[in-house]
């Protein structure tokens, strides 16, 4: 199948799909006699692997990671695990902050007064994640 197919199948646009190769997250297909890319189901299927796991938050070394133990028929469980509890534990820390820059948002006045407790917070004048000391402000 084209790239054009292949983008359509994995909801993958195929600008991405080009970098994925340039940067060996996929292999470099098979060409035409026309010198058109010709993507095999199994490039389909890597390229999927690749779209759930950047929807799931890895980075692109970490994809790689798993597209590696993935194809490691051998592979131990506990591996993936790892990597697994490990984006587990970054993307709560994110949503900590998130759920902190949200609270401090909801703090401000977002008014024509100098105040704020978002600056005040960058700043270090205030904690962004002590709620319990930022409910009484």
């Amino acid at each position: 199948m084209n790239i054009g197919d292949a983008a359509q199948r994995t909801g993958v646009s195929q600008r991405m799909i080009r970098h994925y190769e340039k940067i060996g997250l996929i292999p470099a297909p098979l060409r035409r006699d026309s010198g058109y890319r010709d993507y095999a189901d199994a490039d389909v299927n890597r390229l999927r692997f690749i779209a759930n796991a950047r929807d799931l938050g890895f980075s692109i070394e970490e994809i790689g990671e798993l597209l590696a133990l993935w194809s490691h028929e051998h592979r131990a469980s506990a591996e993936v695990k790892a990597l697994a509890l490990a984006k587990a534990d970054e993307l709560g820390r994110k949503v900590e902050a998130l759920a902190a820059i949200v609270h401090l948002a909801q703090t401000c006045h977002g008014d024509d007064r100098p105040e704020c407790p978002i600056i005040d917070s960058m700043s270090g004048k205030r904690t962004a994640i002590n709620f319990d000391s930022a409910k009484d402000d």
